[in-house]
């Protein structure tokens, strides 16, 4: 249903007000499971370039368990950074005043191959037999 005009000029006026407010913004800001998704995302990152970092300076300086280490904290972070970019891609399964859920696939029949086919030929438009 459409609103009227005065509706929406007042919910353009609303939307204006909320925009203009800074203490507004860094709740809702603060609230968005994307924003701290990308914020580790960046961390990451960083973590990745210093592992890098401590994986050449240990082969540089042949010290072995540097090397390792830094390895290790690359590939660490590596997935911590997959983990947090599917946090961004992920949709919000939050649902106001319900509960939300996942759609699954119906249950199979537990015949094989051919009762399929023969329920698809049974089932087919008339005009096609």
């Amino acid at each position: 249903m459409p609103l009227s005009e005065h509706e929406q000029r007042l919910f353009d006026q609303i939307e204006r007000s909320l925009a203009e407010d800074p203490k507004f913004a860094s709740a809702v800001r603060a609230s968005d499971p994307r924003f701290h998704a990308r914020r580790r995302l960046l961390v990451a990152a960083f973590v990745i370039v210093t592992g890098l970092a401590l994986l050449v300076y240990g082969a540089v300086s042949q010290n072995t368990p540097l090397g390792v280490a830094g390895f290790v904290v690359m590939l660490g972070s590596a997935a911590f950074a997959m983990q947090s970019r599917r946090r961004i891609q992920a949709p919000d399964l939050k649902s106001v005043g319900g509960t939300a859920s996942r759609r699954t696939r119906q249950s199979r029949k537990s015949g094989g191959f051919l009762e399929r086919l023969e329920d698809r030929w049974r089932q087919r438009p008339e005009g096609h037999r």
